[in-house]
Order: structure tokens, then sequence, then C-alpha cells
């Protein structure tokens, strides 16, 4: 099932997508008194279960024309508005060879310097092999499909990020990793929007990212979550990136260092997980401007295609 959260007379509602994306069902209208307080948000049908699930089927199979709803008649917002947690991992190793090539071309743009010659790695720092990589970021900053990404004032170098994400959908602690994938309650889009220049001075300081990742409208999630049912194989799924229509990048989610189910068995060591919890995959290979030295201009829209769950589009402004 592709479930979507949406507004409809200033409250936000989760719908079921049906006919191709091109509609919707009102799930929590459809359901009726049945709904029982679990359809009155993402998180909520989340955190419900299995039960919760059996109870959107039902009304789904229930629901009349009067229950469905055009898409373009509504407003898509993000799935999960505000996520209980967010984290980003960095699991795709042509990203992390490629990515210190492109911060040190940007570093001498940003200096006056010739573009330098860089040499690939042959392989990535053993701890990316070691264990998954990752970091914890702003779950405010979250935006929806064709919502504007406000450009923060401090940088000038705009980029995206073709990633996927994993909703926590089972609380869990110490989850094994072949007991993992019961966790995930499905799958969306993320596009870590990145403030390189600001993320280039920043992880000088060995402690993340912060500014160059954290700001509003910065993290965009969409356009629905489907559930781990439709999605047999995650690392299996054909991505595009296309900027003003135009294809920038084409690649595939295969060759994760760490699939979803390590990256959470390692996250639950001695930590609990919770119900709606958004996990990132880090970029896929070639898939942001850094790694082709090549970034985004003001009034520039992004589309992030993956296979299997569908687009997420946003235009990026810059602010004065």
């Amino acid at each position: 099932m592709k479930l979507a959260t949406y507004e409809k007379d200033l409250q936000q509602r989760i719908g079921a997508v049906i006919d191709d994306g091109a509609a919707m069902i009102d799930l929590k209208a459809a359901a009726g008194a049945e709904s029982r307080g679990v359809l009155d948000t993402m998180l909520t049908l989340i955190e419900a279960g299995e039960d919760g699930m059996a109870i959107a089927r039902m009304a789904l199979e229930r629901a009349g024309p009067e229950h469905r709803i055009a898409m373009a008649d509504v407003k898509l917002l993000a799935p999960l508005p505000v996520p209980p947690q967010m984290r980003d991992a960095s699991v795709y190793p042509l990203h992390v060879r490629q990515a210190p090539a492109g911060m040190q071309k940007l570093a001498a743009k940003l200096q006056g310097q010739p573009e330098p010659e860089t040499a690939l790695p042959d392989d990535v720092p053993a701890v990316y092999r070691d264990l998954p990589i990752y970091y914890i970021t702003n779950r405010f900053s979250v935006i929806g499909p064709e919502a504007t990404v406000t450009w923060p004032r401090y940088s000038k170098f705009m980029d995206f990020e073709l990633e996927f994400a994993a909703i926590i959908g089972r609380r869990g602690k110490n989850i094994g990793k072949d007991a993992a994938f019961e966790h995930v309650f499905g799958y969306t889009i993320f596009n870590d929007f990145s403030a390189r220049d600001a993320q280039l001075k920043e992880m000088q300081g060995m402690l993340g990212p912060a500014k160059g990742k954290s700001f509003d409208s910065g993290n965009a999630l969409g356009p629905w979550i489907v559930t781990r049912d439709e999605i047999a194989d995650p690392q299996a799924l054909k991505v595009e990136v296309r900027v003003n229509g135009t294809p920038w990048m084409t690649s595939d989610t295969s060759g994760m260092l760490h699939g979803f189910d390590a990256i959470i068995a390692h996250v639950s060591a001695d930590e609990t997980l919770h119900p709606g919890e958004v996990i990132g995959s880090g970029t896929v290979g070639n898939c942001c401007g850094l790694e082709q030295n090549r970034y985004l201009q003001s009034g520039d829209i992004v589309e992030l295609e993956v296979e299997g769950i569908g687009t997420l589009r946003n235009m990026v402004i810059a602010q004065g």
C-alpha cells in the first residue's frame, strides 16, 4: 500500500494512493467509527502496528466513490511531517569515494584557485566497511513534495542528494540483523539538501555536517510511504535525478556496504528505536551535484525518482 499525508481543511489526513498516483482514498472517512483514532495521522497508524494496517486495508476495501479524492485537488505533505527521529547513514561506496574529491574542487573554487587534479581512492576508509556510519539530522526541518526549499543565506553552493529511507514500524532494542526487516514499516524518498560550502568548513571540525545539512526546509521526504511488502528488494531499485526536467543522473540502489537490516541492528544496539523513525540510506553513488562538480541555481526544480516508490519534486529558491 502507498500511504500519503495530505492537507484538507487545514487538517492533516492520511490516504491510500490509488490509480497510479492519480487519486487517493480518505482512509479515516472510509473507516468511519472503526477508525478508533488509528487513522488520525501517519504516526498513529504506524504505532498501531499490524492491527492498524488491518484497519487501513478494511477502509480501502470498504471505500466508495465519496471517499475518492483526486490528487490534483489536495496538498501533499511529507508522509511524516515531524518524524520522531531522523538518522542518515552513508553506505554507498561510490559516494564515499567521490565526495572528498568534490570537496577539494569546491575548496579550490572558493579560494579562486584552479581546479585540482584528483585521484579516486581504491576503496573507502576501513571504518565504512566496519560499521554503518550515520548521524542524527533535524527532524523539524522536514518538507514534503512540491514544497519550496528556501536556501540559507550563508550558503551559495546549493546541492541535493538522492536517498531513500526506511521508516521504522515496530519499537525495538538490540534488534538482530535477521529480524531487522520485521521492524520496517515501509520506504520513502529522501532528498538530503546540502549547503556544500558550509559543510566544507564545518566537517573540518570532525563533528558532522551541522549547518551544511541543518536548515529549515532542508530535509524533503515523500511523496508517500510504500509499505515494506511492496518492495521485495530495497537494493534493486532504479533511480533517476532530473533538474528542470533534464536527466542529470541515473543509477540504482544496489551495492550498499550495509543494508537496512545491518543499519537497524547497529543503531538499535542498547538504544530503542521507535515507530515512525526515519533512517536514510545515504547518497546513492553519483546522485548528487558534489560528485559531478555541478550545483543548483535558484529556481531549479529537482526531481528524485525511485522505482517502486515514486517521484519527489521540490523547487530551490535562494534568499536575498
